[in-house]
């Protein structure tokens, strides 16, 4: 009698960052950005912060324009304010 309670069928699930559709980590390639751009690392060795796209030409081709805007929302983001003082004595 199998284990109702087994995470043996388990298959992690991740996003496209194009398509934004969930699927299996087996079916998109992983990347991580770098200031120089993106590098993809499809065995998954590298221990960074990672993304996923979908292995489809609609995706690849997309992810120039979301590689744009995660690098604008990086850099707005970095450069916001530090401390905003409340009131002046």
């Amino acid at each position: 009698m199998p284990n109702m309670h087994s995470k043996a069928q388990h298959t992690p699930q991740r996003t496209c960052v194009v398509c934004r559709t969930p699927k299996a980590v087996g079916e998109l390639i992983s990347f991580f950005v770098l200031p120089q751009g993106i590098v993809f690392d499809p065995q998954r060795r590298v221990q960074r912060r990672r993304n996923y796209v979908c292995q489809t030409p609609d995706c690849l081709r997309g992810l120039d324009k979301w590689k744009r805007n995660h690098m604008k929302r990086r850099l707005a983001q970095a450069s916001g304010p530090i401390f905003s003082p409340t009131g002046t004595a």
